[in-house]
């Protein structure tokens, strides 16, 4: 049953998902933002770092043993990966639902995590009971979660252009390919020298061919569909715009399959995913601020390959969106609840 207001705690405020938690949350008709916590801008008024957030909230970012965050009923982790780990097993036993934006319970494989995130997991014993939190696939699941795995940007989009196929069993899958393209905010707003504006403009490169953090989830994910193990090539680059992520997804089918029927009849009911007519070529832009998915499917020259086409914001569908998503269907809401928004042109 819904609840009239959803108390909310933000650990880990000054990044650009964090503001763009922010950004939805202060809108949001059911949630009441209690604390919004940073150990480096503890007692700054969130609208003196953030200033798209004046008038809307009077919060202060606070130290976080000061965010009495076990008065929550729900925490949202907008942390760097190794952070949710450590402070879920007591907001848990708090009876706090946790949202982790970032990746410390997405892959149920522990050595597996542990090799690709460099670290030991601090709570290996609560990562077999959270839920990933593609809504698409595991809705039920989420409704019911006590902690919720936030998927990645990139896998967020990859998994939404293969799932009708996968599900269908219409494609080879020892031989997917996702070729994606990412905004410079996907890099998070720390100071580094590849997203300067003098190095990352004017420039496309790509980058983690050998391997990214991002795989794993998604291999995880794509078995989860296709029901036995598949192979996925997955190599991400880096686009001289500020947010969007564009996948353009390559499958061979193993049988004859209307396409956009298949495309269209699974996600009819899904408020948070467009498919596009037949030819259509979806652009970032299209989705920039809006919680979204926008797929096109096509099939070259009638031939045996299939190319799916991709877009979402990534710090929206993303990342903030969805984990806001999540919180709606976690507390019984309408799952567009705060996030109808229209996306940004131009």
């Amino acid at each position: 049953m819904a609840q009239k207001d959803i108390n909310v705690g933000i650990v880990g405020g000054t990044g650009y998902t964090g503001v763009e938690l922010l950004r939805l949350l202060v809108q949001h008709p059911a949630a009441k933002l209690g604390a919004i916590t940073s150990r480096s801008e503890a007692g700054m008024p969130v609208a003196d770092m953030f200033s798209n957030l004046r008038g809307w909230t009077d919060l202060k970012f606070v130290e976080p043993a000061a965010a009495a965050l076990d008065h929550c009923d729900v925490v949202f982790f907008a942390t760097p990966n190794g952070i949710a780990m450590k402070d879920t097993p007591a907001l848990v036993k708090a009876g706090v639902r946790v949202i982790d934006v970032a990746a410390d319970f997405r892959i149920k494989d522990i050595a597996l995590w542990e090799k690709w995130y460099g670290m030991p997991h601090a709570c290996p014993e609560l990562v077999a009971e959270a839920v990933y939190g593609l809504p698409e696939v595991n809705r039920e699941q989420i409704a019911g979660a006590r902690i919720v795995a936030n998927p990645g940007c990139y896998p967020t989009a990859v998994q939404l252009g293969f799932l009708p196929l996968l599900e269908a069993g219409v494609v080879d899958i020892a031989h997917l390919i996702a070729d994606a393209k990412s905004g410079v905010s996907g890099a998070g707003r720390k100071a580094e020298v590849h997203t300067l504006l003098a190095e990352a403009a004017d420039n496309f490169k790509a980058y983690g061919v050998s391997g990214h953090r991002h795989l794993p989830e998604i291999t995880q994910g794509l078995t989860q569909m296709a029901g036995k193990p598949v192979k996925l090539v997955f190599t991400p680059h880096l686009t001289p715009m500020i947010r969007g992520i564009h996948a353009t997804l390559y499958a061979r089918l193993t049988r004859e399959v209307d396409l956009q029927a298949l495309f269209e009849k699974r996600y009819a009911n899904e408020a948070f995913v467009d498919v596009m007519a037949a030819g259509s070529h979806p652009d970032t832009r299209s989705v920039r601020g809006a919680n979204l998915c926008r797929l096109a499917v096509h099939r070259p020259q009638g031939g045996d390959m299939v190319v799916v086409l991709s877009v979402i914001d990534n710090l929206v569908k993303g990342a903030a969106g969805q984990a806001v998503q999540n919180m709606n269907i976690m507390f019984g809401l309408t799952e567009d609840t705060g996030l109808r928004q229209v996306a940004l042109l131009p």
